[in-house]
């Protein structure tokens, strides 16, 4: 048995490749960057040929760093950016449009024409999901009536969609193939039965005939077919918030994870029971292994998290990189009285309001670019509240701690600032990249890499511990302020 595990990880901003071994450490690491496409306000795209050369980049990056040859890795996985919409040939495998972002706004007349046509509840039985810019549906719908030929050419079979995974798949194995938790973010995938919708395919006027096929989300897909990995299975795809759930081995009804990247992504594993929210969160495929059941999973998304702080960096130019921001937001000894709900393109979870815009409030001459740092690092800690505080009414369930990843969670303040806020113990792991970690396990699993979950378990541990320390009168105040502050931001427009 080969000792390695590999793992493609494709996030929003860019790529990676990591190899582990069988305690999960990180062999090798490659990254690329890729270009964020605005070509007009609340439009983001992706160029997938781009994505496509820098996964073929970072993955002989990662081989050639190892001194690993193919034999070498027991399988591979993919974790994605979900909800991201690709369309490309059949036959090339080359796209045909520029991929349409999970954060592109450009379908909000669509979802406010279908909601007065259908309402919210249609869309939420069948898919856990409410009416949104968000999911892939309405992106489809807009490619195809929106890019010259793309319909007939849907109607004729000759072009495909996938999210990232089963892009990346198809040009990795040839397969048009994506797993359920993918498939979930679609709005076009029934929870109850795991298959393509035909009533959904109708409203949203999508032929079946470009879809994937739904898999599990640890099985044999395929052999890479070509390059430094040929002949290595791919075995995992999971979705990005998905795989950091099985990468920090919230396993049991409970257990729940927040991954505070680009946006910040809390998951609650509710084990194999569809529980429906009515406090704003989504009902979503937690990850189904093989022949199992599926577990499901209660999800608060929010849009801007990291992306915030890239904000500041980039567009007022308060610091050079983004790692200074903890040094500068604890110039100061709190907010100064300074929120900042970062509304760019709507707010997300539990407020799913599309006309919210980003605000600043309580501005005073006494207020400094380190109190709005520091504004800029609380407003990602209250938003994981509000979630928490719907999470726990829906699930019934009362959270004790919360398991903690992704690229923001090495800001100590950050931290601190969750666990006093939300009043719980915030854990954050040995291994941070849970994203790759959590594809990896599931095609080791796959593969008998891994014998069973309790091998998954027993990898975890924590290496840091934050526990509340604020006092609870200041708690209930600060927050108190930012519901104040989102009041001012939701339906700004």
């Amino acid at each position: 048995m080969s000792k390695y595990i590999g793992a493609i990880d494709q996030g929003t901003t860019s790529t990676r490749f990591i190899v582990f071994d069988r305690a999960g450490t990180i062999v090798s690491c490659a990254q690329r960057e890729h270009r964020q496409i605005y070509p007009q306000p609340g439009w983001v795209e992706h160029d997938p040929a781009e994505i496509w050369q820098r996964t073929l980049e970072v993955i002989e990056d990662g081989m050639r760093k190892s001194v690993l040859r193919a034999p070498d890795l027991a399988a591979i996985g993919i974790s994605n950016q979900r909800e991201t919409t690709v369309l490309w040939d059949r036959k090339t495998g080359e796209p045909v449009a520029n991929a349409v972002v999970w954060q592109d706004t450009r379908v909000e007349p669509a979802v406010a024409k279908l909601e007065k046509q259908f309402g919210s509840v249609f869309f939420r039985e069948k898919t856990g999901l409410p009416l949104s810019t968000y999911f892939s549906s309405l992106k489809i719908s807009w490619l195809l009536e929106n890019v010259p030929g793309l319909r007939a050419k849907a109607d004729a079979a000759e072009i495909l969609f996938g999210n990232m995974d089963a892009y990346l798949a198809f040009r990795l194995t040839g397969t048009h193939i994506t797993d359920v938790t993918n498939a979930s973010r679609t709005q076009l995938m029934n929870l109850q039965t795991l298959n393509w919708d035909q009533d959904l395919l109708r409203v949203f006027n999508i032929p079946s005939s470009i879809l994937p096929q739904i898999a599990s989300s640890s099985e044999v897909y395929g052999n890479i077919a070509e390059g430094v990995l040929k002949g290595v299975p791919l075995a995992g795809i999971l979705g990005d918030q998905q795989a950091a759930l099985v990468g920090q081995t919230c396993l049991e009804s409970g257990e729940a994870k927040n991954t505070y990247g680009t946006g910040c992504f809390l998951l609650m594993n509710t084990g194999t029971k569809i529980v429906p929210s009515t406090h704003g969160l989504i009902t979503t495929v937690a990850y189904k292994f093989g022949n199992a059941e599926a577990n499901y999973a209660l999800e608060g998304s929010v849009a801007i998290a990291g992306a915030l702080v890239q904000w500041l960096r980039d567009n007022l130019s308060l610091f050079a990189t983004s790692s200074e921001i903890e040094k500068l937001a604890a110039s100061v000894q709190d907010n100064g009285g300074v929120y900042f709900v970062p509304a760019f393109s709507g707010l997300y979870a539990p407020y799913w309001n599309v006309n919210a815009r980003g605000v600043i409030a309580g501005l005073t001459q006494y207020a400094n670019k380190g109190h709005i740092a520091r504004a800029v690092l609380e407003a990602t800690a209250f938003q994981t509240r509000d979630v928490v505080e719907a999470m726990e009414k829906d699930s019934g369930i009362a959270m004790t701690s919360l398991r903690v990843d992704g690229g923001m969670v090495v800001n100590e303040l950050l931290m601190q600032f969750q666990a006093d806020i939300l009043n719980r113990k915030i854990l954050r792991p040995k291994v941070n990249e849970t994203t790759a970690l959590g594809a990896a396990y599931a095609a080791g699993l796959a593969v008998g890499w891994l014998r069973d979950l309790n091998d998954v378990r027993n990898a975890w541990t924590a290496e840091r511990t934050w526990s509340p320390k604020m006092d609870p009168s200041r708690r209930e105040a600060s927050y108190q302020l930012w519901k104040k502050a989102v009041s001012r931001a939701i339906d700004w427009l």
